[in-house]
């Protein structure tokens, strides 16, 4: 009999538990730009791994185009409509704050992705600085450590901040190599990208080595140096997005990227908030994803991003 009412208490402790978990009905993401692509492998991960937690679940992705006033709109928007998950790619990592308070007020998690969110309760995003690292110690042992460099800078949120402090750390550690430049925003797009590389290229006759901290500014990059016919550049970047494989393997100065995985990203950001909602954090709020650095070498192997 004893057995019995255990047994019985338990089925109903479990029926309990399960009946308070919370169900994941709405997500709200805001990013830097659905134009990238590597947003667009975020906000696949997002939507996929939403609906495999439920498949009734409603995914609005929205383009913040790196302006902090039209974010805190659309989380003001995520806010009114009721969602249970935020997922933000923060335009600015500090002056985001007040709208992750609103939004955790009105009982909402919010998970950064790719860029830290001041107040988040998560984010998920890559070791940028590591990323940085990789790819310009792999530039400065192809220019045999001394020459002239630059780092072609972008939008300033927390990943582009991380991957160029990455990149400053190891070319300090090279007296020959004398950084130029390291302050010009490239837009983290391909035509930024060739708009700042033509001015660098018309201002710096020397040019051994150039950082930019995505690929859509290396593809750019790339570009203005045919165009001005500049050669002898050693060309990195960060993303391992599905246009630079096509750069590595072809006839441009682009030699290395460090890799990222969004679309895995976009899903463990889903999984993260959806552990918060009930009950279970993580132990570090800020989870590190490994990047990995794709070479003119070994592009040949790489799988390119995960895709569902």
């Amino acid at each position: 009999m004893l057995r019995t009412l255990l047994l019985a208490g338990a089925a109903m402790a479990l029926l309990s538990g399960a009946a308070s978990a919370k169900e994941l009905k709405a997500v709200g993401v805001t990013v830097g730009s659905l134009g990238n692509p590597f947003f667009g492998a975020v906000g696949k991960g997002i939507t996929d791994a939403a609906k495999q937690v439920n498949p009734q679940a409603k995914v609005t992705l929205a383009s913040a185009d790196y302006d902090l006033n039209k974010q805190f709109t659309q989380m003001d928007n995520f806010i009114a409509a009721g969602v249970d998950l935020i997922l933000v790619n923060a335009a600015d990592p500090r002056a985001i704050a007040p709208a992750v308070k609103r939004a955790q007020a009105a009982g909402i998690v919010v998970v950064g992705v790719d860029v830290a969110a001041a107040g988040a309760d998560a984010t998920v995003q890559t070791d940028n600085a590591k990323a940085g690292e990789i790819a310009c110690q792999y530039m400065a042992d192809k220019i045999d450590h001394k020459g002239n460099v630059v780092i072609e800078n972008g939008p300033q949120v927390s990943s582009v901040i991380d991957r160029v402090n990455g990149c400053k750390k190891v070319l300090a550690t090279y007296p020959d190599i004398k950084l130029l430049s390291f302050d010009q925003d490239g837009k983290g797009s391909r035509d930024g990208g060739l708009n700042v590389m033509q001015g660098y290229l018309t201002r710096f006759p020397s040019l051994q080595g150039v950082f930019t901290i995505n690929d859509p500014q290396a593809i750019g990059s790339d570009l203005a140096a045919k165009q001005l016919n500049r050669s002898g550049i050693v060309i990195t970047s960060v993303d391992g997005a599905p246009d630079i494989v096509g750069a590595l393997k072809g006839a441009t100065q682009i030699q290395a990227s460090a890799s990222q995985d969004p679309y895995t990203m976009g899903k463990l950001a889903v999984q993260t908030g959806v552990d918060i909602m009930n009950g279970k954090k993580p132990e570090n709020p800020m989870v590190l994803m490994a990047p990995q650095l794709i070479t003119r070498d070994n592009v040949g192997s790489y799988g390119g991003w995960t895709q569902n």
